[in-house]
């Protein structure tokens, strides 16, 4: 029973490693997939902790590729002696877009979770989502993008950012990552630097909801449920590598359509196997 549950948690890791990262809706997929594939001999509640708990395999990736534009502190000493100005900036632009989730997470978390997490809203947000990146994309088509790096991100556009992240903590099935890049595409920043904003911005949202949700659960868990947390992070940590490198390749020639039709596709077939249960 062992290697069977391990193999769930291994597959359940590499689609977290892939859509956590690619704006087609990490949710989505788990969901989808845990129509089929449950875990055994776990206790109740356990799902809610692995989906979440598992995303900190992906966040280590994240330091992993980012570690030098991320790490504030340098032996030489730029600011206060031992601080980098651009990566401290960096870190208050993300504590701003950060702002709108830790508040509404905190005081509502619980019952966003009652009221949205189900197939038909995240069914429904993954065909809207889908259908504004093709309609941003094709009206970018024309537009020459403002903003081209990290550091040409403003306080200001960072908050407006967090705001569009919000979205996505209240409504699952719009994607994080979707949510972020989305509206840094609307603010008029490029696809490069809207991607990276993206994946750092990932750092201490994800942290701080698996750490919410350990928190709830406990951190008494069982060896299976240990070993089952451990694969699953281990694995979406390697195939995050993978895939934070192949978007970022892509993205240097293509946009971001694709995505908007695989969500549109991938929010139908979820809504067919929700309407099908009835």
């Amino acid at each position: 029973m062992v290697v069977i549950e391990c193999l769930k948690a291994l597959l359940f890791g590499i689609v977290e490693g892939i859509t956590e990262w690619l704006p087609i809706s990490s949710t989505g997929h788990l969901i989808l997939l845990e129509e089929y594939i449950s875990f055994n001999g776990v206790r109740e509640g356990f799902w809610s902790v692995f989906e979440v708990v598992i995303q900190l395999g992906a966040i280590l990736a994240v330091l992993v590729l980012f570690w030098n534009r991320v790490w504030p502190f340098s032996r030489k000493g730029e600011v206060l002696g031992i601080i980098k100005r651009e990566q401290l900036q960096l870190w208050i632009k993300i504590l701003i877009s950060c702002v709108p989730a830790a508040v509404v997470g905190l005081l509502f978390d619980d019952q966003i979770n009652d009221l949205f997490y189900n197939s038909v809203t995240v069914a429904i947000m993954l065909i809207v989502v889908g259908v504004a990146f093709i309609l941003v994309e094709q009206h970018n088509k024309h537009t020459q993008a403002k903003v081209t790096t990290l550091s040409g991100i403003t306080y200001s556009l960072a908050f407006a950012i967090g705001m569009f992240q919000l979205i996505a903590a209240v409504f699952p099935g719009t994607s994080r990552s979707g949510a972020t890049i989305l509206g840094a595409l609307l603010l008029g920043i490029g696809r490069k630097a809207a991607a990276e904003y993206t994946f750092v911005l990932g750092i201490p949202v994800m942290f701080g909801a698996s750490l919410l949700r350990v928190a709830k659960f406990g951190l008494s868990f069982t060896a299976l449920e240990y070993l089952i947390l451990l694969v699953g992070m281990i694995v979406a940590f390697v195939v995050s590598l993978i895939c934070i490198r192949f978007l970022m390749d892509y993205i240097k020639k293509h946009d971001f359509k694709i995505f908007g039709l695989y969500r549109i596709a991938l929010g139908i077939v979820v809504l067919t196997v929700f309407l099908l249960q009835l």
